[in-house]
């Protein structure tokens, strides 16, 4: 069974940082793409990074370029999301995402606050 766990959400003041962790299990995480996406309340999902299997290439949503940095350990099975520079705008519940054998997962979510 596919299982995504994340944590390290919470409530942080602009300009803060906060770091998330997706810890995966019930596939062989080294060799699949990963994924973060965000939901903002009241809004759609909002794709904000990927990372390569092969060789940890990545890619950011223009929103958050620059200012985010994802990352994994194939070793601890685990992606994970820098965010630096918060912005109010920040604010959702963030997920991560696999696609496995033609099926996209996905975990519980991580809610980030960024408010003063």
């Amino acid at each position: 069974e596919v299982q995504l766990v994340e944590s390290g959400g919470g409530l942080v003041q602009p300009g803060g940082s906060l770091t998330l962790s997706c810890v995966a299990s019930g596939f062989t995480f080294s060799s699949y793409a990963m994924t973060w996406v965000r939901q903002a309340p009241g809004e759609g999902l909002e794709w904000v990074s990927d990372i390569n299997s092969s060789d940890g290439s990545t890619t950011y949503g223009d929103s958050v370029k620059g200012r985010f940095t994802i990352s994994r350990d194939n070793a601890k099975i685990t992606l994970y999301l820098q965010m630096n520079s918060l912005k109010p705008d920040d604010t959702a519940v963030y997920f991560c995402s696999a696609n496995f054998r033609g099926s996209d997962y996905w975990g519980q979510g991580t809610q980030v606050t960024v408010s003063s």
